[in-house]
């Protein structure tokens, strides 16, 4: 574990830091359909078949892409490439990381989104995350799916959070992921999170890190009547802009939350330091109490200077 406490910084992917949904870029133009067919046939499998949404859209894309072109794990990638960004994401990573160094603190960032792993690994700031958790194939010796291998859902999301929390960051990676840890052992508190997402699939994300120490921000683009409710409703802490410019409202209030996060660690260390001491002057005076009245018994029987 780093000297420096880890500051975490999750990430929902689509609508967070990119306007559209990934699929929207190169996708959906490669199969000719429209953006708005694309999602109705996805709805239409999910609710016929009784699926999973995740697994729903996985399945369609799958089975649109054939005939269209290649589908591939480094295809898939390659989509990753169209993608575009919300203001300042591109050098928002450093700046982040900048600031958390110089406040003593070591920042990481993640993914966690319903979006597709492939196509998120092919954008050209996937180098900026620690992980990318997010929905992915399975695929066989020709590079080609054969299997979903994850889907994220909204409530499935979750997890991921105890993960980076206990620093169990291999999916495969049950049994630490379950077994008991202490707080101040766990490599991330929860006070030096942050979650930063669009919408209601975040919530169970959001709420979780808020309710325990940490921060949630909800982001939006022209309209954040949606999100504004999130906040009445006392599931997120902030409603900005998403414009990750530098400057800019959204990383001022980061910054503002790694200043506090660093103030309550110091803070957390003395506590613990006091505590320390305090249990250490009470074992030292239970010892000569106790030895006090050993030495008693001893008098009283006529025991002292007996060997």
């Amino acid at each position: 574990m780093s000297e420096k406490p880890i500051f975490a910084l999750m990430y929902d992917f689509d609508k967070t830091l990119s306007p559209k949904d990934m699929q929207t870029y190169a996708f959906i133009p490669a199969i000719g359909m429209t953006e708005g067919d694309f999602w109705a046939e996805c709805g239409r499998v999910m609710r016929e078949n009784n699926m999973d949404q995740i697994l729903a859209y996985m399945f369609v894309m799958f089975r649109k892409a054939k005939g269209k072109f290649l589908f591939t794990r480094d295809t898939l990638r390659a989509l990753g490439e169209k993608v575009e960004l919300f203001d300042g994401v591109e050098t928002w990573f450093k700046r982040v990381n900048d600031y958390a160094e110089a406040r003593g603190m070591r920042a990481q960032h993640y993914i966690i989104s319903s979006g597709l792993k492939e196509i998120i690994e092919g954008t050209r700031i996937s180098q900026n995350f620690e992980r990318i958790y997010a929905a992915e194939y399975c695929y066989d010796e020709n590079g080609e799916p054969c299997w979903p291998a994850m889907a994220v859902n909204y409530t499935s999301k979750t997890q991921f959070l105890f993960r980076i929390n206990k620093g169990v960051l291999d999916v495969t990676e049950n049994d630490g992921l379950n077994e008991f840890m202490e707080e101040d052992k766990r490599p991330v508190p929860f006070r030096n999170m942050v979650y930063i997402g669009d919408g209601l699939t975040d919530v169970p994300c959001m709420k979780l890190v808020r309710t325990n120490g940490g921060r949630s921000i909800a982001v939006y683009q022209n309209n954040n009547e949606a999100v504004n409710t999130l906040l009445l409703q006392g599931r997120v802490d902030y409603v900005i802009k998403a414009d990750y410019s530098q400057g800019g409202n959204l990383e001022k209030a980061v910054f503002a939350i790694i200043d506090q996060a660093m103030a309550t660690n110091i803070t957390t260390q003395m506590h613990v330091q006091s505590m320390e001491q305090a249990q250490a002057q009470a074992r030292e005076t239970l010892v000569k109490e106790l030895e006090h009245s050993f030495d008693r018994m001893k008098i009283d029987n006529g025991l002292e200077g007996q060997r």
